[in-house]
């Protein structure tokens, strides 16, 4: 077991670094991120079955075009979406839905929320859960298998992306992670 926990905070060691060494080059490649959170959804659900958690899915069905990395938007979504299945409440559900919305200056972008209904995050831990190895509970951390970089990971991935994450949660009342990403238009053929 501590081989294996070991091995994962390596491996979360190793990414946030790729990351942060590509940090100031924002990704050019066009992606639709509809089909990314499908492939997270499909690969979560033996912990979904395992923590008995339905996972309710609510994607458009034309495509939502981001500049952006593939692996590295693959691993924003499995970060956030294992999350909400190992902290909320097991029994419960978990809500993904990708929507669209405009940035302060009328950009639009894609908001997708993952809200979970488990015990829910207290208002003084809320600023720092994207900190490194920040955790709200040491133990249930450990025990769920976290390295503490997770939220860290999805943070500087999404500022490579020039996107953002925001977080509202209070105790009782479960969490809601929303990743606002802009929507570039696809060329025409």
């Amino acid at each position: 077991a501590q081989a294996t926990r070991m091995a994962r905070l390596i491996d979360d060691l190793l990414s946030l670094s790729r990351v942060e060494l590509s940090a100031h080059v924002r990704p050019d490649t066009l992606v639709d991120i509809v089909p990314i959170i499908s492939q997270v959804v499909d690969g979560l659900e033996p912990l979904a079955r395992e923590r008995q958690v339905e996972v309710d899915v609510d994607l458009p069905e034309t495509p939502a075009w981001i500049a952006g990395d593939r692996e590295e938007l693959l691993r924003v979504f499995e970060n956030l979406v294992e999350n909400a299945l190992k902290y909320g409440a097991p029994g419960k559900r978990v809500d993904i839905k990708l929507t669209r919305g405009a940035t302060a200056d009328g950009q639009d972008e894609a908001v997708v929320s993952i809200r979970d209904y488990g015990p829910g995050i207290a208002p003084e831990h809320l600023p720092r859960l994207t900190e490194r190895f920040y955790r709200v509970d040491v133990r249930e951390s450990r025990a769920q298998g976290g390295t503490g970089l997770g939220l860290a990971l999805v943070k500087h991935i999404l500022n490579r992306h020039r996107g953002r994450l925001s977080i509202e949660s209070a105790p009782g009342a479960g969490a809601t992670f929303v990743v606002h990403l802009s929507i570039t238009p696809r060329p025409s053929p």
